[in-house]
């Protein structure tokens, strides 16, 4: 398989291990991994690339992912989102739902946990 043919996740999370383990998970399935630590850095790479999936924090220095949610839904609203967060509090929850993520994920989170949402989230025909 060549590398333009991967799907790639753009992950989006300013705590580098959190990106690292993502990376790691996702590509042994094969998925290619976009990353970056801020929801300005994530519309950038969106200016260039089409992930299948977006995985955003919502508590980010500067914009969080609340406010790069509701832009891309307004300007990409194809990609899906799942959201991550250490702080899984109703209000945040509904806020991210409001906004349009397709799933809540609460971190610390194990690869299956990782794996089993992206899967469930993916666009049917294109599963890995």
């Amino acid at each position: 398989m060549n590398m333009s043919n991967k799907m790639k996740i753009l992950v989006v999370d300013d705590e580098k291990i959190v990106v690292d383990s993502c990376r790691r998970v996702l590509a042994a399935e094969g998925f290619e991994v976009l990353f970056t630590n801020s929801a300005d850095g994530a519309l950038k790479i969106l200016e260039t690339e089409t992930p299948v999936l977006l995985l955003v924090d919502v508590k980010m220095p500067g914009r969080d992912g609340i406010s790069l949610m509701a832009e891309l839904k307004e300007t990409r609203p194809e990609i899906p989102i799942v959201v991550m967060s250490g702080y899984p509090t109703m209000e945040t929850i509904s806020e991210a739902a409001k906004k349009g993520a397709a799933r809540f994920i609460s971190k610390p989170f194990t690869p299956d946990e990782l794996l089993d949402t992206v899967r469930r989230v993916m666009p049917e025909k294109e599963t890995v």
